[in-house]
């Protein structure tokens, strides 16, 4: 005699859930497979496919959590997939959301630590997906500070007049905010993030990475989940913010480019719940440098443009020096000369009308005329305007404090290229030289790909005398 399939049971959850969204099985799939584009994924689902769902088909991979996430952008609620009688699975898009409110802000960055400081590896090949920034931008572009932020130890039941309150014992979910955060609290935050970030220069993002991460679960966590007033609250979030955005940079420096662009989106998240929009503009500003790094010069000019929309029309100058050369990577990279041209300019303005003695919020300090100059010459060399590229990397050199080395490193390679450019290959071969015997004594992925991007550059001369020697320095760094 033949088996039987086992019967399915019919997903009641589902089906209502659909009916209070008001959803044909079709709009249902086509939500999913959008809502998949968005992370990457080329999904080819229909309203056949929803039909299995409802007969109790279990969707596999991603899916439920990408279903459950339709339902919570159309219900206003958040959902899982077990919410909607479906298998739970591990999200790996998780991360994209911008939360509608601090407590889920930091339920999702929470998550994403403790994901990272494990042995999650899968985390760290998530693809990067250009469709996931826009998303992200437009809510903190169009979003408003929260109202409130605070945490404390409210009482569970307002006593009757006459009568006494009697206190209830408190569920485990119920019980209130552990640590009462201090202003030392929040500055040992910042110093902290000074450490890993002179460590990160130095170094390069692969040497303390997964410390910070650690840090950010058994410290900032906490004090999240803690107990604080509204100013202290909101201080609070700012420096989380800016210890979130660093493990996303250590992470971008490492390739995990996906894992990065997660962290960039909470941070981005963070900072709106510290009321600091300057903050979130150099969020965006690192994304931007992400994009333009992976490629992807419509998005970063976008991001740049969606930072600069944000910080409002009166940003210290040094910010918006950095604002507007951002944006000059990104059309430089698309090769529109006149737009990057245009946006050079802009920045070299805003750096002219800084003074001494001007308040420059402390992670834009770092954007000084060594900076300006090392813009100036990716630009050009994206361009092809070699000799210019060689005028401005050479005066970053000589202006860059050594503590920045892999900058330095970049600025290098940037140099070789523009005098490989020019016809100079044995000068181009002796830069290309040391910036490979930097890069070699760093953990970042980035500052060897530069190295391999000059080499792509050298491979119509391989033939050629100093190339050879270029070749045989490399091998003996081991």
């Amino acid at each position: 005699m033949t088996e039987r399939p086992p019967q399915r049971t019919p997903n009641r959850q589902l089906a209502a859930l659909i009916a209070e969204a008001g959803f044909s099985n079709a709009g249902l799939a086509r939500r999913v497979d959008q809502l998949g584009l968005e992370h990457g994924l080329d999904l080819r689902y229909d309203k056949t496919s929803v039909t299995r769902w409802l007969r109790g088909q279990q969707p596999r991979g991603t899916t439920p959590a990408l279903i459950a996430e339709v339902f919570t952008r159309r219900l206003g609620r958040r959902l899982s997939a077990q919410d909607l009688g479906l298998d739970a699975c591990a999200p790996v898009y998780a991360g994209l959301e911008f939360a509608g409110s601090p407590e889920e802000a930091v339920d999702i960055v929470s998550g994403l630590w403790r994901k990272d400081s494990g042995s999650h590896a899968e985390l760290r090949k998530i693809a990067f997906t250009p469709a996931g920034l826009v998303v992200p931008s437009r809510d903190w572009l169009i979003g408003r500070a929260d109202d409130r932020v605070a945490r404390g130890d409210a009482p569970l039941r307002v006593p009757v007049q006459g009568r006494p309150a009697v206190p209830r014992q408190r569920t485990q979910t119920e019980r209130g905010p552990g640590q009462k955060v201090t202003g030392g609290d929040i500055a040992a935050l910042r110093s902290v993030g000074e450490l890993f970030r002179a460590l990160d220069h130095a170094y390069g993002g692969g040497h303390a990475r997964q410390a910070l991460v650690r840090y950010l679960e058994h410290e900032a966590e906490p004090m999240l989940r803690g107990s604080y007033g509204e100013q202290t609250g909101r201080r609070l979030f700012d420096a989380v913010a800016d210890l979130t955005r660093l493990a996303g940079w250590t992470s971008y420096d490492i390739a995990a480019h996906g894992l990065a662009q997660r962290y960039f989106v909470q941070a981005l998240r963070l900072a709106q719940a510290a009321g600091d929009r300057m903050y979130g503009s150099y969020v965006l500003v690192t994304m931007s440098r992400q994009a333009v790094y992976l490629g992807h010069g419509r998005e970063a000019v976008q991001l740049a443009r969606v930072a600069q929309q944000g910080v409002g029309s009166s940003p210290p100058p040094a910010v918006q020096a950095l604002l507007h050369a951002v944006e000059a990577r990104g059309h430089g990279l698309l090769g529109e000369v006149r737009a990057c041209t245009s946006s050079l300019v802009r920045a070299e303005r805003a750096l002219d009308a800084v003074r001494a003695g001007d308040e420059v919020p402390h992670w834009a300090r770092f954007f000084d005329e060594a900076q300006l100059a090392d813009e100036f010459a990716h630009c050009y060399r994206d361009l092809q305007q070699y000799r210019a590229a060689a005028q401005h990397a050479e005066r970053s050199l000589q202006l860059r404090s050594p503590g920045f080395a892999r900058s330095r490193l970049f600025c290098r390679v940037v140099l070789a290229s523009a005098r490989l450019g020019l016809g100079e290959l044995d000068a181009a071969c002796l830069l290309g030289a040391e910036a490979a015997a930097a890069a070699a004594d760093m953990r970042s992925v980035r500052a060897h790909e530069y190295v391999r991007e000059f080499e792509r550059r050298l491979e119509p001369y391989r033939d050629a005398g100093p190339v050879r020697g270029y070749r045989d320095k490399v091998a003996a760094l081991g």
